[in-house]
């Protein structure tokens, strides 16, 4: 069954909609954004080392933690391989519990950012690239915190509409998703950030609106089966850790 969200979001109405963003987004219409223009991001940079003793912990046990496309089937568009590790900690509505627990420190310095819709440890293994590709919704913001992030930095980046980024430890790196976008690491190490949608800051009416069109997203098919994917991983993951400790 074709979901209905996905048939909303494509309607004339809707499109019309997203296409008065610039106008009124109070954080313009830019490929990439500043740190003043999201003051919250300055308390994480500050923080990161916090956050990279944790993941450390979390990459203990990468080859169990599941693949992007394991949590949203859709992602097969992008990433069909091993290459892209996900550890969520939530999205739309839906706090993954455990893992905040394993996570106390991440969890706390994120729960409360404004806006705060999905956030996860996004792992590229060694060699892993993104095809290009685009988000569909420009009521969000894309933020990266880097937390590990290996050597030569020419090798591990990001191209956003034409411009490319390399990621640093403990440095924010915040852009519009909805254009065309891809990523790499061509090295031999593990590539990790923060990554974290944020809701647009916008004025009003279109801020209801963009607040509605989260509300809806919690219901969607896509939101309840990446739901349910993430279920079925804790309990796999759980009883792995479990089998770990008793040998």
């Amino acid at each position: 069954m074709k979901d209905w969200v996905k048939t909303i979001v494509n309607t004339p109405a809707v499109k019309k909609i997203e296409s008065l963003v610039p106008e009124y987004s109070l954080v313009g219409d830019s490929v990439f954004f500043t740190n003043e223009q999201f003051p919250w991001s300055q308390q994480l940079e500050d923080n990161w080392h916090v956050v990279r003793e944790e993941l450390d912990a979390i990459l203990d046990r990468v080859g169990e933690l599941p693949n992007f496309q394991d949590i949203m089937p859709r992602q097969q568009r992008i990433t069909q391989d091993n290459g892209w590790k996900t550890y969520y900690f939530c999205a739309f509505g839906f706090v993954a519990t455990k893992n905040c627990e394993r996570c106390p420190q991440t969890w706390n310095s994120i729960k409360d950012i404004p806006g705060l819709k999905v956030a996860f440890f996004s792992i590229f293994a060694p060699g892993k690239h993104v095809p290009e590709h685009r988000g569909k919704h420009k009521g969000l913001i894309r933020y990266h915190l880097g937390v590990r992030v290996p050597e030569p930095a020419t090798k591990c980046g990001i191209r956003v509409n034409g411009q490319v980024a390399h990621w640093q430890e403990g440095k924010s790196l915040i852009f519009d998703d909805t254009f065309p976008h891809e990523a790499w690491n061509h090295t031999d190490g593990y590539r990790v950030v923060l990554f974290l949608d944020i809701e647009r800051p916008m004025k009003f009416p279109l801020s209801f609106v963009n607040w509605s069109v989260s509300q809806v997203l919690k219901f969607s098919s896509i939101a309840q089966e990446a739901k349910a994917n993430y279920r079925s991983w804790e309990k796999r993951f759980e009883t792995m850790g479990l089998d770990n400790k008793a040998t």
